[in-house]
């Protein structure tokens, strides 16, 4: 039990680290300045490849939970990640998105009945304040726009999780499908404002070619898949405390193949937010009893971790 615990908690955590070599790749053999088409290239590609595997269609109340899943998850994250990156000085927008856990302990309150308990917000807490530590530089003034941009996409990427657990999947629907109805619904909400914004697709050479490929099958299709799947069989708080492997990860790219420097505040920092991440993987709460639209396993699964007031799983 332990070890099969222990593989779904670090193949979910490939997810975030996946997303942690985005940055990156981006920067290092992408077009610049087009943040809306890249999310657009990793979405929609992703979810219609996703959806030939599955080979299955939302049917029911699933078109519309589909489109609001899409939506938080994908189509308004991207677009407000990508518009608080640009516009926060120093990295505050991923100390913004580490106090996800934060978010996702607030909302399964109202949607899942559970109540935090004070391990998972002073882990929360810690994890926020190493991220800072790793990413914050002394740099200008806050900008207003950056900062609403930031918090809204992190409770939109957080409800999208919580919703996600709440609402499961349906009866026979793996999450391979459940991934690709979400990025394709997320893909075609970007596209408009794409080329709305940005117009027409960049010409893309023979490095941009593969930078967008491996986002669109590893960091997004993949990626996903890993991300959704941990959803499906651990608690929404305990998959949102991985979400810092992200800006960590990309810190150990950017000293191991850019060439940046890590100080010692840094380490610290890693460590800190690193051990909170682990610390999050043992949080306990207690659980109001509530039916949550599972699928049977999950329903037979929550049941046991209700009797032993935790889930684990």
């Amino acid at each position: 039990m332990a070890t099969s615990r222990a593989a779904l908690v670090t193949l979910t955590a490939l997810a975030p680290v996946s997303w942690g070599t985005t940055y990156a790749v981006t920067t290092e053999f992408l077009p610049p300045d087009r943040p809306l088409f890249t999310a657009l290239a990793r979405a929609l590609p992703a979810g219609l490849l996703l959806l030939a595997l599955a080979r299955v269609l939302p049917r029911g109340a699933w078109w519309w939970k589909a489109v609001v899943l899409g939506a938080l998850n994908i189509g308004a994250f991207f677009p407000l990640l990508f518009l608080s990156a640009y516009r926060l000085p120093g990295g505050l927008a991923a100390v913004v998105g580490s106090a996800g856990s934060l978010f996702v302990a607030g909302l399964s309150v109202l949607l899942l009945g559970q109540r935090p308990s004070a391990r998972t917000l002073v882990a929360g807490a810690v994890a926020a304040f190493g991220v800072s530590l790793v990413v914050l530089r002394a740099a200008g003034a806050l900008d207003t726009i950056g900062l609403l941009a930031a918090v809204a996409s992190t409770a939109s990427m957080s409800t999208g999780t919580v919703l996600t657990q709440r609402w499961g999947r349906p009866e026979g629907v793996g999450p391979l499908a459940l991934t690709g109805w979400q990025l394709t619904a997320g893909g075609l909400l970007i596209a408009p404002l794409a080329f709305l914004v940005e117009g027409a697709p960049p010409a893309l050479d023979g490095p941009a070619a593969g930078g967008y490929l491996y986002l669109a099958v590893a960091n997004t299709a993949v990626a996903y898949w890993l991300w959704f799947r941990g959803i499906g069989r651990m608690t929404a708080t305990q998959v949102t405390f991985l979400g810092p492997l992200s800006p960590l990860t990309a810190a150990v790219v950017g000293w191991a193949a850019l060439g940046q420097a890590l100080t010692p505040v840094q380490l610290v920092g890693m460590g800190l937010a690193f051990g909170a991440t682990v610390a999050g993987q043992f949080v306990t709460r207690t659980r109001t009893p509530r039916a949550l639209g599972r699928t049977g396993k999950n329903a037979r699964i929550e049941a046991m971790d209700v009797r032993d007031g935790a889930l684990r799983r």
